[in-house]
């Protein structure tokens, strides 16, 4: 036959093949998710154009606390939480730079001398037969999956939507990092202030235990009087005691946090911020929610599964490769290198799915399955952040309220405790009367210490569930060198 019927032979027959691969494949036909993602716009019930200032990515810093800006840079170089989610990025930007690598032809090559005895009763006949020869090979191959239908790109998509989720993961770590340290330093800092004020008390009952014995003695009061106030003193020391060992777990767990061994915050002395503490917002539009690593995260992974339902669907159609070589072939090393050693193929493959009991049907279904789960993960995501929200700002608020109110107490006691102080000094008093003033004072002084301190926590709580100043980057990923950098550009999540 002659080479133009050589040519319309192969593509008679190539045509065919494609007939039977697009008319033999199996059918993903019904096969779809069944959940759908919700958006922040069903869930929102503020007027966005009463917007809260957002925090900042480095919130803390409004606190203006050297101590407390030197525990958070530590905590983001050591912690290891988020060493462990960077490393998890690294390995989400592997496994994407593996699948990029899948679409580019694949070179390779090979050389290899053997040195063999032949034998007599083989195929080969004398003098091969029985004779120790020598062959060699030196052969290079070039590989390509042709990917037509999309697979491979649709994988390197979840891929790379995997690699953004563990980025965002990332930054949710520092967030929940940065407001536990926070959260641990307030706590800190009103155990510490407790523990002075502790010592103020004790100083002023032992001192009312001494006025009520000379009381006692002098026959002015009663020994029920003197047995009450000899159990107040003892109390008071065994409330040091705990809070001495509050303060030592406290400093344990910033150590933890730091990523450092328990004895390095033994030194460590906190203060409550000086700043004055802004009142709570009035509303926060759901549309923050957009700010929160977590809730990005979890976007990206029904991306990635989306683009995983894609990869399965283009399993159906035909898979086509072509694969070439071409080198050196010889028995004898004389021969190795020459031209008439030279050796080259081409071979094209084509394979298609044609029945395969339901293989393919099954695992779309449970690609299908997975995003699903993987949407309603998002879905309760978005609804625990509302919460976590809705929570956050109802706490602050009731702190806020009762600091008000607490504020008027303490300055209530503070000028009775004053007032005290000048009918003793002006003789119309007794001085228990002035330490049982101050007493009081200071128990108020107390509670309006831990008010203070759980209202800086609920605005570190409100900072987290607003995402800590994380902004979602607008960016298109690129793949170069087996690295993946970041493009600007104008897409979202």
């Amino acid at each position: 036959m002659n080479a133009p019927g050589n040519r319309l032979v192969v593509r008679s027959v190539g045509l065919m093949l494609v007939s039977l691969a697009l008319g033999g494949c199996a059918s993903f036909a019904g096969i779809h998710t069944q959940s759908r993602l919700l958006q922040t716009q069903q869930v929102q019930q503020n007027n966005p154009a009463e917007l809260a200032l957002f925090p900042q990515q480095t919130w803390w810093r409004a606190y203006h606390d050297a101590e407390l800006d030197a525990l958070m840079r530590q905590a983001l170089a050591t912690s290891p939480d988020v060493k462990i989610a960077l490393s998890r990025v690294r390995r989400a930007r592997a496994a994407a730079a593996e699948a990029d690598s899948v679409r580019y032809p694949q070179l390779g090559a090979a050389a290899s001398v053997t040195r063999q005895r032949f034998s007599e009763n083989d195929i080969y006949p004398p003098p091969l037969g029985g004779a120790v020869v020598d062959s060699a090979t030196v052969r290079a191959t070039v590989q390509w999956q042709l990917d037509l239908f999309g697979k491979n790109r649709a994988t390197l998509d979840a891929a790379i939507g995997q690699a953004r989720a563990a980025e965002a993961d990332a930054q949710a770590a520092r967030v929940v990092l940065t407001s536990q340290v926070a959260q641990g330093y307030f706590n800190l800092a009103r155990l510490q202030a407790q523990q002075r004020l502790d010592a103020k008390l004790l100083g002023q009952r032992e001192r009312s235990l001494q006025l009520v014995r000379q009381r006692v003695d002098a026959g002015l009061d009663t020994t029920l009087a003197q047995r009450q106030a000899q159990a107040e003193v003892p109390q008071i020391r065994a409330h040091r005691a705990a809070l001495n060992a509050q303060i030592a777990q406290q400093r344990h767990a910033l150590a933890a946090l730091l990523g450092t061994e328990p004895a390095a915050t033994a030194g460590l002395n906190a203060v409550l911020p000086a700043t004055p503490l802004p009142s709570p917002p009035a509303q926060i539009p759901a549309a923050l929610l957009g700010h929160r690593a977590d809730v990005v995260a979890a976007r990206w992974r029904v991306e990635s599964d989306l683009r995983g339902i894609d990869a399965a669907k283009a399993g159906f159609y035909p898979n086509i490769n072509l694969s070439a070589f071409i080198g050196f072939d010889a028995i004898g090393l004389s021969n190795w290198l020459t031209a008439g050693s030279r050796t080259l193929g081409l071979a094209p493959a084509i394979s298609l799915p044609i029945f395969d009991a339901g293989r393919l049907r099954a695992q779309l279904k449970g690609r299908t399955a997975e995003t699903d789960e993987a949407i309603e993960q998002y879905n309760a995501g978005v609804l625990a952040a509302l919460r976590e929200v809705a929570d956050a700002l109802s706490s602050w608020r009731a702190v806020d309220l009762q600091l008000g109110q607490q504020r008027a107490v303490t300055r209530a006691l503070d000028s009775a405790s004053a007032l005290a102080l000048q009918r003793y000094q002006a003789g119309l008093s007794n001085y228990l009367t002035v330490l049982t003033a101050q007493s009081a004072a200071l128990e108020q002084q107390r509670t309006l210490l831990d008010l203070q301190a759980r209202a800086y926590s609920s605005e570190v709580a409100l900072i987290q569930s607003l995402g800590g100043g994380y902004a979602a980057p607008a960016t298109t990923y690129s793949l170069t060198d087996n690295t993946i950098t970041a493009q600007p550009a104008g897409e979202k999540p």
